[in-house]
């Protein structure tokens, strides 16, 4: 059985490089790649569906929801790291690696508040699974599924770390530990004709 990580389709702030409020909308590409990557999980057999609140992820689930029949459940945990006063500031404000600042935001949170609320998902994600009898698909957000990755257990990650990932990418990894991981930041769905 399997979690299938999804992130959330392309907001005009993130193809920005903008540190996005809450509130930011899929863009009309984004919802181009929501329908697509909708279209190609109605196949997957997935049981339960699971995902961020966040505007940009709840439309993301929409579409899933929409294809597959799946009904969305909110998990705030899966929210992107919060980076507090910096929201609707582009990247360049802050430096080069803007998204792996280690200290807070100004009413944000640190990497390391960050990675521990992964965690704590991560095994509630562990639990929500555990009840249903298929695989479970989790729309969330890159920085999320990122640092998820980063903190699996060294023989079931992929070699060189987690990469960036790609908006309504698809990666899939066992429920069971040691979690491996099955596939990496998938996109297929956007080069063919679903």
């Amino acid at each position: 059985m399997s979690i299938v990580l999804v992130r959330h389709g392309e907001t005009a702030l993130n193809a920005a490089r903008v540190f996005q409020p809450p509130e930011t909308p899929l863009s009309d590409l984004g919802r181009q790649q929501a329908q697509a990557v909708g279209r190609r999980l109605a196949r997957s057999g997935a049981v339960g569906l699971i995902a961020s609140d966040l505007t940009r992820a709840w439309e993301t689930a929409a579409a899933v929801a929409e294809h597959s029949g799946l009904r969305a459940q909110a998990l705030a945990s899966l929210h992107e790291r919060n980076f507090g006063d910096w929201r609707g500031q582009p990247h360049a404000m802050v430096g080069e690696n803007a998204l792996s600042i280690a200290d807070a935001p100004p009413g944000g949170e640190s990497q390391s508040e960050f990675e521990q609320r992964v965690l704590v998902s991560f095994r509630e994600l562990l639990a929500l699974k555990e009840a249903m009898e298929g695989d479970m698909i989790v729309v969330t957000h890159g920085l999320w599924i990122r640092t998820l990755l980063d903190n699996l257990p060294q023989s079931s990650r992929p070699d060189g770390g987690a990469p960036s990932i790609g908006n309504t990418a698809v990666t899939v990894l066992d429920s069971q530990t040691p979690h491996t991981v099955q596939l990496l930041n998938c996109q297929r769905h956007l080069q063919t004709a679903d």
